[in-house]
């Protein structure tokens, strides 16, 4: 197989974007733009019994009112088809790797594990957040690769494209701190199975938070914020990218859903303040069915390095979304290293889309390998046709990029 070891154009174009949830128009204007659905009449014979021509009736205004209520406009613009992914079953493998100070043992040793996985059938490789570099605002500066100059000013994504055409697998490359001009950005890379780099997610929402006794971290001190939703078509389907503390905002996961992904995944590095907490709480919140999380998308990949108090946001905006979303979740974590200024949680693990733990692992290294089936997404769909049951009336979800380039 021959690879092109490269850089798409599009997956360097940079587009500022924003997203926010607005309130829908009030009700009386909806009316100008759309007919209400007109009434059904049933007809009968002398045979059917009153309470048959009843229960019509019943159904008939049961429709009519779910259309009154235009789920329609509850996405705007209105939201994608999701596409028919090329393969529609295949192998996840998930990477919980012991990050070190040492850059080029770390390089090697997440190629080696990206070779074992693949070679126990994975065709999509998840790296965790930060896999090269100590999780430090000390260390990003000295860490930090420029991507866009090519492969010799940066060796790790060298290393993920070469290893991504050699394979012919799909990598979400985790992320890596990424030097551009002045500023330093927490950046995620997809690389396809040509090699060639099919997109690039600079982290939307830092990491700053201030829990007293418990941790302090401020992103915000070293990194810039990414600008741009990032949503990418591959041979293992079309896949929104988000990172670590983008996942307590729920508005990004319903944008994707809204733009037809098939999975979305989040490269994290929770530390043990949030994890041990909020684990628990999410996976009770899964029992309970609630979620924030929008159910278009099908499954969740989420690499994950969480500390103890990331988890329980993680829990109220994104892992209570499983089963009213319908998706499958996965999440990916660095290894546990006590010794580490920042010391992952762990537990990588797949749930699938009705909340079920299809895998799991603790806190050690790890190469976790399961099925991701998207048959079973559009089971869930059926049992919960929650775009059906939107009211657009009552509120509405703005892609903002979107709007602007229609």
């Amino acid at each position: 197989m021959s690879c092109r070891l490269g850089f798409s154009s599009s997956a360097l174009r940079s587009h500022i974007s924003r997203s926010f949830v607005r309130p829908a128009p009030s009700f009386t204007p909806h009316r100008q733009y759309h007919s209400l659905p007109k009434r059904t009449t049933f007809r009968s014979n002398s045979l059917t019994s009153k309470s048959t021509r009843t229960t019509f009736t019943a159904s008939a205004s049961v429709s009519s009112m779910a259309s009154s209520f235009y789920p329609e406009k509850a996405r705007v613009p209105p939201a994608v088809q999701t596409p028919n992914p090329l393969i529609t079953k295949f192998k996840i493998g998930l990477c919980q790797l012991k990050v070190t100070a040492d850059k080029e043992r770390n390089i090697h040793h997440a190629r080696s594990a990206i070779e074992e996985a693949a070679e126990k059938g994975a065709k999509l490789v998840v790296l965790p957040e930060i896999w090269n570099s100590p999780y430090s605002n000390d260390s990003f500066p000295v860490y930090a690769e420029d991507i866009d100059a090519g492969f010799d000013m940066s060796p790790s994504t060298a290393m993920l494209s070469e290893i991504a055409c050699l394979l012919d697998i799909t990598i979400i490359g985790g992320s890596i701190p990424e030097r551009k001009g002045d500023k330093l950005y927490n950046t995620c890379c997809v690389f396809g199975p040509d090699g060639n780099l099919k997109a690039k997610h600079r982290k939307i929402h830092l990491f700053d938070i201030d829990i007293p006794g418990k941790i302090t971290f401020k992103e915000s001190k070293t990194l810039t914020a990414g600008e741009a939703p990032t949503i990418v078509d591959t041979e293992v389907g079309r896949i929104g990218i988000g990172i670590c503390y983008d996942i307590r905002f729920q508005e990004l996961a319903m944008i994707y859903a809204a733009r037809g992904a098939q999975l979305i995944c989040y490269p994290g590095a929770f530390n043990m303040t949030t994890g041990p907490l909020h684990w628990e709480l999410l996976q009770r919140a899964r029992g309970r069915g609630q979620s924030g999380i929008p159910r278009n998308t099908n499954y969740f990949v989420i690499p994950f390095a969480f500390s103890v108090f990331e988890l329980q946001s993680v829990t109220t905006s994104f892992g209570i979304g499983l089963i009213t979303k319908c998706t499958l979740e996965v999440t990916c974590s660095p290894a546990r290293d006590a010794a580490a200024g920042y010391v992952a949680w762990g537990h990588s693990t797949l749930v699938g889309p009705f909340g079920e733990v299809l895998a799991t692992t603790e806190h050690d290294e790890a190469i976790l390998i399961s099925e991701i089936d998207y048959s079973q997404i559009e089971l869930r769909r059926t049992n919960l046709p929650l775009e059906k049951q939107r009211r657009g009336d009552l509120y509405q979800l703005v892609d903002v990029q979107r709007l602007g380039s229609e």
